[in-house]
């Protein structure tokens, strides 16, 4: 299996600086990783450092909580997208898929995948924080609307990628839209599960612990 293919690279810390992303991306390249998951601040650093290496950039919109409205999702995705970014993680609408309000959750995801204009999106669900029928609904809006890929986790709230969700959003999606495993995933045993239980990206910020097997 070539587990570089399936990761992107992640860093995503508040207190990242610029020699840390410069780093991510020399290892990104040496690897050659899918992408490098960046905060949008750091998307033309990131674009102009693996220009011509094959390693895609990634950012991450409405992060971490997905509470902002879908007009500032829009525009943070076409500045991201304008600055380089060829495929953008949005966390989706937590508060008002939990309220019932599931057209302003699909309007919210839609929105991010105009301004996207063909870069690739991902909807972020934060499993941790929903329930199982929440999870299956969150998936079906996520494909309505037009999304390529459905995302376990931010990273920054309750819990992470676990097997079954990721079962349960590959069987909920079916086989044509992607399914990203992210949080917590941080050895090569856990990423080769995560795929096999149908994720086709794994999100990590050790990425070369899980293709060298180093610690």
């Amino acid at each position: 299996m070539q587990l570089n293919r399936y990761i992107d690279h992640t860093l995503l810390k508040p207190d990242a600086t610029a020699a840390m992303i410069d780093r991510l991306c020399a290892e990104a390249k040496q690897h050659q990783f899918a992408a490098v998951c960046v905060n949008p601040t750091w998307v033309r650093r990131a674009a102009q450092l693996l220009a011509g290496t094959g390693v895609k950039v990634c950012t991450v919109i409405g992060f971490p909580l997905g509470a902002t409205t879908p007009a500032a999702k829009a525009a943070e995705t076409r500045d991201a997208v304008a600055g380089g970014a060829a495929e953008v993680d949005m966390v989706l609408n937590i508060g008002a898929l939990k309220s019932g309000e599931l057209e302003l959750v699909r309007q919210d995801i839609a929105a991010v995948v105009e301004a996207a204009g063909g870069a690739l999106v991902k909807v972020i669900l934060e499993t941790g924080l929903l329930s199982g029928a929440e999870k299956v609904t969150a998936c079906k809006l996520s494909v309505a609307a037009g999304a390529h890929f459905v995302k376990t986790s931010t990273g920054f709230g309750p819990g992470g990628a676990t097997l079954e969700d990721v079962a349960l959003l590959r069987q909920t999606v079916g086989p044509a839209i992607g399914v990203k495993a992210s949080g917590g995933v941080r050895d090569r045993a856990t990423a080769v599960a995560m795929i096999e239980a149908g994720a086709t990206r794994i999100g990590s910020s050790a990425g070369v612990a899980l293709v060298t097997g180093e610690a």
